[in-house]
């Protein structure tokens, strides 16, 4: 029976270490480093890079999938918030693991007016810390990044409620416009 019991219990304890490592966290984006480069496809088949968005803001936000509820509801707070965004220089664009047709069905049928960009290996996502690995797949985890014009990264948010993320966001790029631009861009070296 104690044999029985050990067995159980070392079974036990493999299964959790290796739910544990495929859960890990990849290597973190901190604020202050530069942006990870990319060159995705949205939902029109357009590539874009991160080179694109150089001289003005960019709110890079990672979610898991298209058409679920939690993703859409913060797809569509971002589109009903974008106009307040844009007047911040802000452009928006999301990123997932889906496909292009995904994302083209997804952005049809809830009327996003922002690119969504699909990276189907998850190597932006790995990139920048946001990839999480389930082993025989893999999803975005749900995190954004606030890049500064310079192409910094000036705010990530790893912990995000999509019913008042658009507004931490917002109050962010607010505060990082005014009295705290200087320091995100000194502690970047590029001030």
């Amino acid at each position: 029976m104690f044999k029985i019991i050990m067995s159980g219990l070392a079974i036990l304890l493999l299964v959790a270490s290796v739910a544990l490592w495929m859960l890990r966290p990849d290597a973190r984006r901190a604020e202050g480093s530069k942006a990870p480069g990319f060159a995705l496809q949205d939902q029109n088949g357009r590539t874009h890079h991160l080179d694109d968005y150089a001289g003005r803001w960019l709110v890079l936000y990672f979610y898991p999938r298209d058409d679920t509820p939690v993703c859409t509801r913060e797809a569509c707070r971002f589109r009903d918030d974008l106009d307040t965004l844009e007047q911040l220089d802000a452009a928006v664009v999301g990123v997932s693991v889906d496909s292009t047709r995904s994302h083209a069905d997804f952005s049809r049928k809830y009327g996003l007016p922002f690119p969504l960009l699909s990276d189907p290996g998850g190597r932006t996502a790995r990139a920048y810390g946001s990839l999480l690995n389930l082993g025989v797949m893999h999803v975005a985890r749900r995190h954004t990044f606030i890049i500064a014009p310079n192409g910094y990264i000036a705010a990530r948010f790893d912990h995000v409620d999509p019913a008042r993320h658009v507004e931490e966001v917002r109050d962010a790029l607010r505060s990082l416009q005014g009295v705290g631009t200087s320091r995100v861009f000194s502690a970047a070296g590029h001030g």
